[in-house]
């Protein structure tokens, strides 16, 4: 029942926003508008399904998810564009990517072809889960298939399955040509990478090492780590405790142990916005896709605005964990609990500890990865949306039960990612420099990703 009602939502508040965006002389047709609001209930119920999905992900998190992001989303966008008004294959901006459009025929069910490259691409790209999880992607497309097959003749139903396999197989097979990330997440902890040794620099944790230390080299979409800017951190490593560096790292130690003695807000906004833990959360490149999916609903967005909206997030994403990543790894600056520990609060943790064995991330502080994505998402959205103010109220973790699962609401998207951003320093592992260069660099990727025209 709950299922049928959300269904019956999704349709009733997307043909509300087609009726109410159309003059009286260009109201669409019943099938026409039956058409869009099938589509985008059919995208958001596979984002869901993905989402679902990215819970219960091992050894993934988060170069490896954000990377399929962006295939599984460039995958659904070049299902559809043959039918959407004015938008262009991403064959002619795409190196070496090719989707032969001769193999699509006429008769094809946009809806069907969907459901089959949604099913294809999740299960190739989210491999590293449960035999359940890969169950429920093969639940949700046989009923699916089944209830959009209806009406249609066989060979409907044989070519919209085959047009939408085929662009899957194309897109996993382009995705495979990326030979470094083919390589990095079958071994994403390298014992070739030996990481420099020095005051202030990062060690690996006890049982730990590098996380996707050479994540730099994979492919980007629309901007590489060479072409982002990069940006030092601004206070010299000092033991001193009137430096500079000293108070940033107190800062940490201050805010986050309050934060788990008080049980205050900071505590809420750093458990909120964590999504570091499998199992317990989905991960943190994945909370942009949960935002995205609520805000489609929100706006009643149409198919069209929906695919390009999760393309762009894709992307954005992807690009963002490339330059990232390739920042932390230039600078290999430590993680606070090291310094504070040894110079400040000896009894230190992290208000992450309590939910993984490990008090940190296995990897370089600066910047912040969070940070950096929730910059990238923020632009996209405001660009997309038409600026940054939003009456937007975040449910991903209503009903969460192992902490606190209430949502939070906000009046801008900009105010989003910065609540995102700060939130790394009341659950301890960041300082507040590495959330503002995330924050920085997520933005300047995500002004790349607006400018790319997906209409020429």
């Amino acid at each position: 029942m709950k299922t049928k009602a959300i269904k019956i939502f999704v349709v009733l508040v997307v043909l509300s926003a087609i009726l109410q965006s159309c003059s009286n002389d260009d109201l669409k047709s019943d099938d026409e508008i039956q058409l869009i609001s099938q589509t985008t209930e059919l995208i958001t119920q596979w984002n869901s399904q993905w989402l679902a999905i990215d819970r219960y992900t091992e050894n993934m998190r988060p170069n490896t998810i954000a990377r399929a992001l962006a295939y599984i989303h460039l995958a659904g966008y070049e299902t559809a564009v043959v039918d959407m008004n004015g938008y262009t294959s991403n064959s002619n901006r795409l190196q070496d990517f090719n989707i032969d459009f001769n193999r699509r025929e006429d008769n094809v069910d946009l809806n069907l072809a969907l459901n089959a490259t949604y099913a294809k691409v999740a299960e190739h790209f989210m491999f590293s889960v449960t035999q359940n999880a890969i169950a429920e992607i093969s639940t949700l497309y046989e009923e699916n298939k089944i209830e959009l097959s209806t009406g249609l003749s066989q060979s409907e139903i044989d070519n919209s399955i085959n047009w939408g396999t085929y662009v899957a197989e194309t897109v996993i097979a382009y995705s495979q040509t990326d030979s470094e990330a083919e390589t990095q997440i079958i071994d994403p902890n390298p014992a070739s990478y030996v990481p420099p040794v020095g005051d202030g620099l990062w060690i690996a944790g006890e049982g730990e090492s590098a996380w996707f230390p050479y994540w730099e080299s994979v492919r980007t979409f629309v901007i590489g780590s060479n072409e982002t800017s990069s940006i030092a951190p601004d206070a010299e490593y000092s033991t001193e405790t009137s430096s500079r560096y000293y108070t940033k790292m107190d800062e940490v130690n201050v805010i986050c142990t309050t934060a788990r003695l008080e049980d205050n807000e900071d505590l809420w906004i750093a458990e909120f916005w964590s999504d570091d833990v499998e199992g317990l959360m989905m991960s943190p490149p994945g909370r942009q896709f949960s935002i995205a999916n609520q805000l489609i609903l929100q706006e009643e967005l149409d198919y069209e605005q929906t695919l390009e909206l999760l393309l762009k997030l894709g992307f954005a994403i992807n690009d963002a964990a490339v330059s990232a990543w390739a920042d932390k790894y230039t600078y290999n600056t430590q993680r606070p609990s090291t310094y504070i520990i040894e110079y400040i609060n000896e009894d230190f943790t992290t208000n992450l500890a309590r939910f993984i064995s490990s008090p940190n991330p296995a990897f370089p502080s600066y910047p912040s990865g969070h940070a950096t994505f929730a910059g990238a998402a923020a632009g996209v959205f405001i660009d997309h949306f038409g600026g940054d103010t939003i009456n937007f109220t975040d449910r991903t973790h209503e009903t969460r039960s192992e902490f606190r699962g209430l949502s939070r609401s906000y009046s801008a998207f900009s105010e989003m990612a910065e609540e995102n951003a700060y939130s790394r320093v009341p659950l301890g592992v960041h300082v507040q420099v590495d959330s503002d260069e995330g924050l920085r660099l997520g933005y300047e990727i995500a002004e790349a990703v607006s400018s790319y025209n997906l209409f020429n």
